[in-house]
């Protein structure tokens, strides 16, 4: 089956969900602020119906412009990231350095995999890193092609490795740890078994990932993949280039995980980097910013992608039908067995994830309605903790309305069916890990 492309697939979902909104009955949960997260949760046991509120085809087309407000912060990172990466480049600092890595490896090239991977996936643990690496595919594929891999292979060993750091991170603020904090459990709570499951999951993950790129590279020589790389040596300007536009990042973990730093303090932090680093190569004030320019220009399809995806979740919100789905999945695991139902509740959570493409939205939302139901059913409360990350995390690399993981396959020519086709496998074999965990939590608890 031939899917369309991101674009199409993505204006055709924000026409599925104006369509559900006049299938659906309305209906809504009581909210109240939060002051251990700041947010406004779902209060349990409060659904009523409400008035609907169809959404037609033009209030749908005016979502989509919508959506690119609701999403302004990430599409900024998206094009700011992306415009001092750019400059990096067009200096040939990344060219450089990667080159020096991959001669430095030499027939051991497939080393950088596991390498990077594991760069990937304790960011995507630390910060939830997702659309900050669509800006770096240009200097990922330069990377791919001078050890021989196809472009699946890097979008697997950066987004897939940061997306799996995300879902079984057991120090992500946006994930496990507003969940954590719904669920009136400390943040550390079963630390050592949470930190266990995230190297079992990575090291399965990159596992997954070489035994792919061993397969794509197999009719390539060595000798080829180390010749495809005639890049001159980093200079000491090179490598401080590179350091620069690298300390923004460095920056932001720090502010995250310190002063509550969001994307906006990221995109401008980068735009100072990005700046910083054409000055200190040799580009002068004019043409820094030109390239800075050309880069965000190269970004544009990306932002576009991001703002669509964004649109879905307003019309299903607009149309008062998201509380409505949740509602019914609640209901439907009240009857069922206590293991039953822990491990029901990761597809439970994948499916609202793709109506809820925000895992922070998502906690908030669904974590007051399934913590409780968990005390119902006699289950640890990680039980529900872990399901939720389970369920949205990895829902993360197949959902049609992650607009960052569409945007990225697109900047890397990846087509979407072809990734499913890749990333199905491996997230089967990393969810494996959690069935486990959460097995052993509900027999615990009965």
């Amino acid at each position: 089956m031939k899917l369309p492309g991101p674009l199409l697939l993505l204006l055709g979902g924000v026409i599925v969900a104006a369509a559900l909104t006049w299938m659906l009955p309305a209906g809504q949960f009581d909210r109240r602020d939060d002051p251990a997260t700041g947010r406004r949760v779902v209060v349990a046991g409060t659904y009523r119906r409400v008035d609907r509120s169809p959404i037609g085809p033009f209030a749908a087309t005016v979502a989509v412009a919508r959506g690119f407000v609701a999403a302004a912060d990430v599409i900024a990172v998206v094009l700011f990231v992306g415009g001092a990466w750019i400059v990096v480049d067009r200096l040939g600092a990344l060219e450089a350095v990667i080159g020096d890595l991959v001669r430095g490896l030499g027939s051991g090239g497939l080393w950088t995999i596991p390498i990077v991977s594991l760069f990937f996936a304790s960011m995507g643990a630390l910060e939830n890193m997702q659309e900050e690496i669509i800006p770096l595919v240009p200097a990922m594929l330069v990377l791919g092609r001078a050890i021989g891999v196809d472009a699946v292979t890097v979008v697997s060993m950066s987004a897939g490795a940061a997306m799996l750091g995300s879902a079984f991170g057991p120090t992500n603020p946006f994930q496990a740890g507003i969940a954590l904090k719904l669920a009136q459990m400390p943040p550390l709570a079963n630390g050592g078994m949470r930190l266990v499951m995230f190297i079992v999951a990575t090291a399965v993950w990159i596992a997954w990932t070489l035994r792919h790129a061993i397969g794509v590279r197999h009719h390539r020589q060595v000798s080829d993949t180390i010749g495809a790389c005639q890049t001159p040596s980093a200079g000491v300007r090179h490598r401080l280039v590179l350091a620069v536009a690298l300390t923004p990042m460095a920056a932001y973990v720090y502010g995250v995980l310190r002063f509550d730093w969001g994307f906006n303090e990221l995109a401008g932090a980068f735009f100072i980097g990005g700046c910083a680093a054409g000055l200190i190569g040799g580009f002068g004030v004019i043409q820094t910013l030109n390239v800075y320019v050309e880069g965000m220009q190269a970004l544009l399809p990306a932002a576009l992608l991001i703002g669509i995806a964004r649109a879905i979740s307003l019309v299903l919100e607009d149309g008062r039908v998201v509380d409505t789905i949740l509602n019914a999945f609640a209901d439907a695991l009240r009857g069922t067995p206590a293991i039953a139902a822990a491990l029901l509740m990761i597809p439970v959570h994948g499916l609202i994830h793709i109506l809820v493409p925000s895992v922070s939205g998502q906690a908030v939302l669904t974590m007051p309605v399934m913590v409780p139901l968990a005390d119902l059913l006699h289950l640890h409360r990680m039980t529900a903790v872990l399901a939720y990350t389970a369920g949205a995390g990895l829902m993360e690399f197949l959902s049609p309305t992650n607009g960052a993981l569409l945007a990225l396959l697109a900047a890397a020519g990846v087509p979407f069916q072809k990734w499913i086709r890749f990333s199905i496998g491996g997230v089967l074999l990393a969810l494996s890990v959690f069935l486990t965990s959460i097995a052993v939590l509900s027999l615990r608890a009965t």
